[in-house]
């Protein structure tokens, strides 16, 4: 894991550290949005359904979501049933002029009868997951990186000190003769965190 500490961080991207919300309504249509900070597809997948659940009644619910993998960056979107291009699309492609990554953004729609044309929806979709991402903050994406270390009860609260000052966090702590932590961490600091104490790995 160390030895990929260097290279992987790319400045050029950006991330939501909070959601945003958004509304608006255009020619009696009622638009909503929600950005999100996602790891994964399944975290997107939650935030859909919970979206779908909250919003039952309306007509759409159009997305997309950019996602840094080790494979690569993974992309989607989905225009809900709305003309080709017209929802999903304009929504990726705000994501992808802002540079964001690891980020979903759905979109519902409650038609209010009048049609918008192709043009107004875009407008309208793109638009409203605007509103959604400036209100949340974009932030530096940084590589994390995951650490698996046991320590000795002595070491623990120096240990999660040092850890959040690097911007780290622990995942998960099990107990037993030593303290065993599974913590993620930018991955500049992972190797001088990890090297000033004992019994890691």
């Amino acid at each position: 894991m160390i030895r990929h500490a260097k290279g992987r961080f790319n400045i050029a991207y950006c991330r939501l550290r909070e959601a945003g919300h958004a509304e608006q309504t255009i020619n009696k249509s009622r638009f909503i949005a929600v950005a999100a900070y996602c790891a994964d597809e399944r975290s997107v997948a939650q935030l859909l359904r919970a979206m779908a659940t909250e919003h039952q009644s309306a007509s759409h619910l159009a997305y997309a979501f950019r996602l840094k993998t080790s494979q690569g960056i993974v992309q989607r979107f989905s225009d809900a049933g709305e003309p080709s291009g017209t929802a999903g699309k304009p929504i990726l492609q705000l994501l992808e002029g802002r540079d964001l990554i690891n980020i979903a953004v759905g979109v519902i729609r409650y038609y209010g009868g009048i049609n918008l044309g192709t043009g107004g929806l875009a407008r309208a979709y793109g638009g409203t997951a605007k509103l959604a991402i400036d209100a949340g903050e974009i932030i530096p994406f940084v590589e994390m990186q995951r650490i698996h270390i046991k320590l000795s009860f002595k070491q623990l609260d120096y240990f999660i000190r040092e850890l959040q000052k690097l911007g780290g966090r622990v995942l998960d702590k099990q107990f037993s003769d030593r303290v065993e932590i599974i913590a993620e961490l930018p991955e500049a600091g992972a190797q001088g965190l990890i090297e000033r104490f004992s019994d890691s790995y």
